[in-house]
């Protein structure tokens, strides 16, 4: 709380990034043991998501080479825990407000650049059949994950 103001979410946009068989990518968060996500990151100001979605799929993987298959028509949001607080993007968030995109990937594996931006936030990454997805995630966020599962099911055919 700031102010005795609750904090405000932080405007955000997630890559549910489907391959050529219908699995989607992860990456393993760079300092962070264990921890898989999709790509995502914070929309700029006055950025259209449908814009910062491909900016943060150049900055975290090193390739925009993907169409939009589809969106959530809403935002999901998720808190971050009470020890986290205070701690990620300066404490001025309590957690994020994202829209979600589904997208099919156009390019190929060698495409795929997880040190083409100076502070990656990746330092591995995989395929994985889209029902995996909740299992990889950190407890915070697997509510969302489990609605991406279940709402992008059908992107995942081949």
């Amino acid at each position: 709380m700031a102010d005795g103001l609750p904090l405000p979410y932080r405007l955000n946009v997630g890559a549910v990034l489907f391959g050529p068989d219908g699995r989607v990518f992860v990456g393993k968060r760079k300092g962070f043991p264990g921890a898989w996500q999709l790509p995502q990151g914070g929309i700029d100001k006055g950025e259209d998501p449908h814009v910062a979605v491909f900016r943060e799929l150049e900055e975290e993987i090193g390739t925009a080479k993907a169409e939009i298959l589809g969106e959530m028509p809403g935002w999901l949001e998720y808190d971050l825990p009470a020890e986290l607080l205070g701690m990620a993007w300066g404490g001025k968030y309590r957690g994020q407000r994202q829209k979600w995109f589904a997208l099919k990937f156009l390019g190929g594996d060698e495409d795929i650049r997880l040190d083409a931006d100076p502070h990656p936030e990746f330092e591995d990454w995989k395929w994985v059949p889209l029902a995996e997805l909740p299992g990889l995630a950190v407890a915070f966020k697997r509510d969302i994950y489990e609605v991406l599962t279940r709402d992008f099911a059908a992107y995942a055919q081949r």
